[in-house]
């Protein structure tokens, strides 16, 4: 799938001017090198070594910057003191229980830099054998943002993308709000 498939709904939200994007959950780097692509400053934060070294690889003609690291914490990130435009979590909030869905948010909304974004796809449907994954609602993660200061901006509904039989995906988009610290 490409970036422009998956991303679909959400498209003409992403920043049209050079940003500072993080992209949680990289996997190999699919969405990092096409927005680096674009002329983004690009962290890629991925906790397994294998695909953080693949993606290293298949894309070193981009400008990304790797970090192992991982929620709920993302300790590195936290430690560095930046603020990012745009914050990527593509098919990964699921794998996060009810307790780190929690502080995940409370971490990723003091990520986001004023008028910042998030986009988050929610993955809907039967759990893969051997899987940890977790059904979360759009309107849970909605009141969830709501709690850290994120207004919603987008939400999309979809049929999966590669056929999964009984799989669906919510594309959801916050924004920090002017208020928020």
């Amino acid at each position: 799938m490409s970036f422009a498939e998956v991303h679909r709904e959400m498209l003409d939200l992403f920043p049209s001017r050079p940003s500072t994007v993080l992209d949680i959950g990289a996997g190999s780097g699919r969405d990092a090198a096409a927005l680096a692509g674009l002329g983004h400053r690009v962290l890629a934060v991925e906790p397994t070594a294998e695909l953080r070294s693949l993606g290293r690889r298949i894309h070193a003609d981009r400008a990304i910057e790797w970090i192992d690291d991982s929620l709920p914490e993302l300790r590195v990130l936290r430690g560095r003191d930046e603020r990012f435009d745009l914050i990527l979590l593509t098919a990964v909030w699921m794998h996060l229980d009810s307790r780190q869905r929690g502080s995940a948010m409370a971490g990723i909304a003091g990520l986001l830099a004023p008028g910042g974004q998030v986009f988050l796809s929610l993955r809907h449907g039967p759990v893969p054998a051997g899987r940890r994954m977790f059904d979360v609602s759009p309107d849970e993660t909605t009141a969830l943002g709501r709690h850290h200061g994120l207004d919603p901006v987008r939400l999309a509904e979809r049929e999966d993308l590669h056929g999964r039989p009984g799989v669906r995906w919510s594309c959801l988009g916050l924004r920090r709000n002017a208020d928020a610290d």
